[in-house]
């Protein structure tokens, strides 16, 4: 008995250190705002969640690993020969050109899939951008010509 309530309490432990780490790096990393090309993932094990293509300003040369950093609220790309775990893929569309690895937004069950999105209608996500890794996502939102609405997904 006493075993499986200290395992539970470690448990516990990591969690919550997981979880005040996210909360920590949401209020004091930089934040950027990004056009994504949303897919349709098959993976029913892990919920609902939309994957998204994030797109970057690319500060330099195509190809590669790239470094994140945020100027003007965009998210901005710049070629390094480090591995940052980001890279870029494809072509560049129009001013931005997207990461290589998508990032995963966990919808609720009862919202509508917000990547089915109307003529003219994109979708872009706010994300914090780390030191190194992936960008994280926070909240999406709607681009109408040059309005811009935060999508209710509580």
């Amino acid at each position: 008995m006493k075993r499986g309530l200290l395992l539970m309490a470690l448990q516990t432990g990591i969690v919550l250190t997981t979880g005040a780490k996210y909360l920590k790096d949401r209020a004091n990393l930089p934040r950027a705002w990004a056009p994504v090309q949303p897919f349709d993932p098959n993976l029913p094990i892990r919920g609902r969640y939309v994957r998204l293509g994030v797109g970057i300003v690319l500060d330099g040369p195509q190809g590669g690993s790239v470094n994140l950093s945020v100027k003007n609220g965009q998210l901005h790309g710049a070629p390094t020969s480090e591995n940052t775990g980001n890279s870029v893929w494809g072509r560049p569309e129009g001013d931005t050109t997207r990461l290589a690895a998508p990032v995963a937004f966990f919808i609720p069950e009862h919202v509508r899939d917000p990547s089915r999105r109307a003529a003219g209608e994109e979708l872009w996500v706010e994300v914090s951008v780390p030191v190194k890794g992936p960008p994280r996502p926070i909240r999406l939102a709607v681009k109408k010509a040059s309005s811009f609405e935060v999508l209710p997904l509580d």
